[in-house]
C-alpha cells in the first residue's frame, strides 16, 4: 500500500506539509505497513490537499484532505475497508483532458530518479544517441509541427537547425524558465512535479544542436521548483545520465541553474542572456539572434519549460503522434492555468483546437455562483480579452491572435459580470509599466502615460479625449517599442477597448457598471431601512449615523465605499450606484 501527499506549491500552501506529516505519525503509531510520500501537483488545484491512496495498480483520490478525513483514510487502511473503485471529482476532471507534459505530475515522486525511471525515463535521449543523427532528431520534432510554448509559437525545429547549422565550437542551450505572467504556474508545476522531463527534453535539444553545456533561467520566487530540480540534477548526473560520455557515445552534457530576480523583461530571450551574463537584463536587437550570437556571442538555443517537456514523448512516441492531436493549425497540446472567477482553478493539458468555451465551461466548470461569463483574459499582461461572444474561438495561435489577444504562455484569467474592465486593463498596465526596463522611450515613458490616463478614468476624472488618447498611445508604443514587451503591452487596453469602449464612455459619465471603481460608487440608505444599526455597527469609518429603529443616514465626506454596510445589511436596504 501506496499513500502520496499532492506537494507542490499550491498543495503545500493548503495544508499538504501538515496532513503529511500527520500521515507519518499516525500511520506509524498505529504500526502500519504503508509507504508514505510526495508527488507533484495534479492541476486540480481547487482540491488540494490531494491524497492519493495506490494498491498495486489501483488508486483512490481523496480531495480537500484535513487531518479528520486523513485518519479516516488510516482507518479505513488498516481495516481492509478502503474502497480503491470509487469515482473522484478530480479524476473525472483529468480523464477530460490529453496529457503529454503534465503525463507525470502528480503521479509520480518528483524527488525520485527511479520513480521517472519506471515511467520510461532517459530512454528518449538513449534512443537519439544510439539510432538518430542530429538531423534525424530535428526532422523528427519538425514532423511533430511542435511550436514554442513560452506564446509565440514559432516552429521549435527552425530554432534547433539554426542554432546545429551556427558555426562555434562552444554552443549552448538554455531553458527559460522565467516565468512572469500573473496567473501562470505551468513551469513552475512541471519543475516541482517532474523535473527529469525537462532534464531529459534539455539534454535531446542540445544533442541536436551540438551543445554540451545547459543553462535553466528560472525565476528566484520559485524556490521549491529549484530545490527539486536541482535535486533531479544532482541525481542525474550520480546514475551518468549527465556528465561526460553519456551511455558510453561521444556525447557529453551538463546542466546549470541561475536564479533570475524576477523580472518580467528577462523573459525576452536576449534580455534573459544579458541576465544570464550578468548585465542588465535589457533586450537586444536582433540580427543576430542568439542561434548565430547568444550567450557570449556564442551559438545559443531558448526554449521555455513547455516546450522541452514536450520532447521526450515526441520522440518516443513518434512526431506524427503528437501531430495527429490538436489541429491543423496549431499541433499537440497545450497547458493552460484556470484562474479567475473560475469554478475549478488549476492546469489543464487539452489538445489545440478546443474551443475556449469546452476549456472554461466543460473542464474548468464555468463560473463560480453560475454568474453570466464576461471575458477570459488570455496571454497575461502582453495579452487581450476575449468577450462572450467569441467563446467558441479554437484555441489556436493565429485565431486567438484575430481576436487581439494571444496563446502566449497559457495563462488564463476568467471574469464575470463583477469584474471592471477598465480596471482589467489597468491592472495591466500597472504590471508593464512596473516591469519595463527603460530602454525604450515609448516603452518605458508611454506606458506611463497610458497608465496615469486609466487611473484618472477609473477615479472619475476622465475628460474628453481620453479614450483616443489611449488608442493613439498604444499603438504608437507597438510601433516605437524594441522588444515584445512594449509592442504588447498596449493589448489589454486595445482589447478591451474594442470590446467593451461602452464602459470607458460610462467611466466617463461618472458610472462603473461593474461597481469596484469606489470613485464611481455612493452608497444611499432608502426608505425600508428599519433602524436596525447593523451597518452603523460595521462601518469603519462611523459614516453611518441614526437612531435606533429610525432610518439612518450616510455622510458622503466620510464614506469610504468599502461596502461593508451593504454585505451586513439584511433587509436590502442600502443602494449602490
Amino acid at each position: 500500500m501506496k499513500i502520496l501527499v499532492g506537494s507542490g506549491s499550491c498543495g503545500i500552501a493548503a495544508g499538504a506539509d501538515r496532513i503529511l506529516n500527520f500521515l507519518n505519525t499516525e500511520s506509524w503509531s498505529m504500526g502500519l505497513d504503508v509507504s508514505i510520500g510526495i508527488t507533484g501537483c495534479v492541476g486540480t488545484c481547487y482540491l488540494e490537499p490531494i491524497v492519493d491512496v495506490y494498491d498495486g495498480p489501483s488508486m483512490r483520490r481523496f480531495v480537500n484532505v484535513d487531518e479528520s478525513l486523513a485518519k479516516e483514510i488510516l482507518e479505513k487502511v488498516r481495516d481492509g475497508k478502503l474502497d480503491l473503485k470509487g469515482s473522484q471529482e478530480a479524476m473525472n476532471q483529468i480523464e477530460k483532458q490529453n496529457r503529454i507534459v503534465l503525463r507525470n505530475c502528480g503521479l509520480i515522486n518528483p524527488e525520485s530518479y527511479s520513480d521517472y525511471i519506471k515511467t520510461g525515463g532517459y530512454q528518449s535521449i538513449k534512443k537519439c544517441l544510439s539510432v538518430m543523427t542530429q538531423e534525424d532528431v530535428i526532422n523528427e520534432i519538425k514532423i511533430s509541427g511542435l511550436g514554442g510554448r513560452g506564446g509565440s509559437g514559432f516552429p521549435t525545429w527552425f530554432k534547433w537547425n539554426a542554432a546545429r547549422k551556427s558555426s562555434g565550437k562552444v554552443k549552448y542551450m538554455v531553458c527559460n524558465a522565467d516565468e512572469g505572467d500573473p496567473g501562470a504556474f505551468m513551469d513552475r508545476s512541471v519543475l516541482e512535479g517532474d523535473p527529469h522531463s525537462l532534464i531529459e527534453g534539455m539534454m535531446i535539444a542540445g544533442y541536436a544542436i551540438g551543445a554540451e553545456k545547459g543553462i535553466v533561467y528560472v525565476r528566484a520566487e520559485y524556490p521549491l521548483a529549484i530545490k527539486r530540480l536541482d535535486l533531479a540534477i544532482e541525481q542525474a548526473k550520480g546514475k551518468g545520465i549527465l556528465g561526460k560520455n553519456i551511455f558510453g557515445t561521444s556525447f557529453s552534457f551538463d546542466i546549470s541553474i541561475k536564479a533570475g530576480a524576477g523580472a518580467f523583461v528577462c523573459g525576452e530571450e536576449t534580455a534573459l542572456i544579458a541576465s544570464l551574463e550578468g548585465e542588465r537584463g535589457m533586450p537586444r536587437l536582433k540580427p543576430p539572434f542568439p542561434a548565430e550570437k547568444g550567450y557570449y556571442d556564442n551559438p545559443t538555443n531558448i526554449n521555455n519549460v513547455e516546450t522541452l517537456a514536450n520532447v521526450p514523448w515526441i520522440i518516443q512516441e513518434g512526431g506524427h503522434a503528437f501531430a495527429d492531436l490538436g489541429s491543423d493549425n496549431s499541433n499537440g497540446t497545450k497547458v493552460f492555468a484556470l484562474t479567475g472567477k473560475i469554478k475549478k482553478g488549476g492546469l489543464v493539458e487539452v489538445p489545440m483546437g478546443m474551443t475556449l468555451r469546452d476549456v472554461i465551461y466543460d473542464i474548468g466548470g464555468g463560473i463560480v455562483d453560475d454568474k453570466p461569463f464576461k471575458a477570459v483574459q488570455l496571454g497575461g499582461p502582453s495579452g487581450g480579452c476575449v468577450p462572450e461572444h467569441l467563446l467558441d474561438t479554437p484555441v489556436e495561435y493565429q485565431a486567438i491572435i484575430n481576436t487581439g489577444a494571444i496563446v502566449g504562455s497559457g495563462g488564463m484569467v476568467v471574469m464575470d459580470e463583477s469584474t471592471c474592465m477598465v480596471g482589467m486593463a489597468k491592472f495591466f498596465l500597472e504590471f508593464t509599466c512596473k516591469e519595463s526596463c527603460g530602454k525604450c522611450t515609448y516603452c518605458r515613458i508611454g506606458t506611463k502615460r497610458m497608465l496615469e490616463v486609466l487611473e484618472r478614468i477609473t477615479e472619475g476624472k476622465g475628460k474628453e479625449g481620453d479614450i483616443e488618447l489611449l488608442e493613439e498611445l498604444s499603438y504608437k508604443i507597438k510601433d516605437g517599442s524594441l522588444c515584445g514587451l512594449g509592442q504588447t503591452a498596449p493589448n489589454p487596453v486595445l482589447t478591451t477597448l474594442k470590446y467593451f469602449r461602452h464602459e470607458y464612455e460610462e467611466h466617463l459619465a461618472g458610472k462603473c457598471r461593474a461597481g469596484s471603481c469606489s470613485a464611481l460608487l455612493s452608497f444611499t440608505i432608502e426608505d425600508n431601512c428599519v433602524g436596525c444599526t447593523v451597518c452603523a455597527r460595521a462601518c469603519p469609518t462611523n459614516a453611518i449615523a441614526g437612531n435606533l429603529k429610525e432610518k439612518h443616514l450616510i455622510d458622503q465626506d466620510k464614506c469610504i465605499k468599502c461596502g461593508q454596510c451593504v454585505d451586513k445589511c439584511k433587509f436590502k436596504a442600502i443602494s449602490m450606484k
